[in-house]
């Protein structure tokens, strides 16, 4: 099976036309992959915990979690979000199942060790990768939402690109990172061109120059735990680009690849 893992920020999901969707139904219809999508959802979280006066802050592009944080980020990641990219699935031609990480014990989550800055965000430690299989041989395409439980049950907000990162090492699955721009981009003389390819190393130097900010970090650091743990491929695209998915399923020419430095011969 060769399985495509294709994680939707948050910044994007309410506004991805509706030809992404489309094309998702026609990749699974196609055979040639079987999509697994798996979702943020920080605007439409902040935009809530803003309405409830609840305070939020960030540490290294992820949310610090309180209980009475993780209750509205719950709420929205396995409800609106959730269920508005099944809702699109299905306008689409396609069979989708929605599901949190908690569901069936999808995805076992753990305390990020020495996270006390962070509160109750977590890492996944196992995924149940027969129940997604069982989904799609039903002709689902998942629908997951990251957050997930302990083993004492214990609910913890895990970021997407991190949980997207495990279900790709557990699927052996190529992994996208579907985003608001065409990829990483660097700038020369007030130009910006979009990367084709990017290193481990080149991105460990942008982080460090600040030239990779923000919810971008955990983005580029899950591709590169992603490739480390034997994912085949892991690529950024653009969602709004009618044709970068297509194209990156077709003939895998979209958006930037992001490589190991021994992967390298000309970049």
């Amino acid at each position: 099976m060769n399985f495509l893992v294709i994680k939707c920020g948050g910044s994007v999901i309410e506004k991805l036309p509706d030809s992404f969707y489309e094309n998702i139904v026609d990749i699974q219809k196609s055979g040639k992959w079987l999509p697994v999508i798996v979702h943020g959802g920080g605007p439409l979280i902040s935009s809530l915990l803003d309405k409830l006066n609840i305070e939020t802050t960030f540490h290294n592009g992820l949310r610090v979690t309180t209980q009475e944080v993780l209750d509205v980020v719950e709420f929205v990641l396995n409800g609106s979000a959730n269920k508005k990219i099944v809702r699109h699935l299905f306008k689409a031609g396609g069979k989708a199942l929605g599901m949190s990480g908690a569901d069936g014990n999808l995805l076992k989550a753990a305390p990020i060790e020495g996270n006390g800055d962070l509160g109750l965000v977590g890492k996944v430690v196992d995924v149940d990768t027969e129940l997604i299989i069982q989904l799609i041989e039903q002709g689902y395409i998942p629908v997951i939402s990251p957050i997930s439980l302990d083993e004492q049950g214990q609910n913890y907000n895990i970021n997407a690109d991190t949980a997207a990162s495990a279900i790709a090492q557990a699927l052996k699955a190529n992994l996208c990172f579907i985003s608001d721009i065409p990829g990483i981009w660097i700038e020369e003389d007030g130009k910006k061109t979009v990367l084709n390819k990017i290193t481990q190393r080149e991105v460990a130097e942008m982080v460090a120059d600040k030239k990779i900010v923000g919810g971008m970090v955990p983005k580029v650091e899950a591709a590169i735990d992603s490739l480390l743990e034997d994912v085949p491929e892991v690529v950024i695209l653009n969602g709004f680009d009618d044709k970068s998915l297509l194209d990156y399923a077709n003939n895998g020419k979209a958006g930037t690849k992001i490589i190991l430095d021994e992967e390298v011969t000309h970049v």
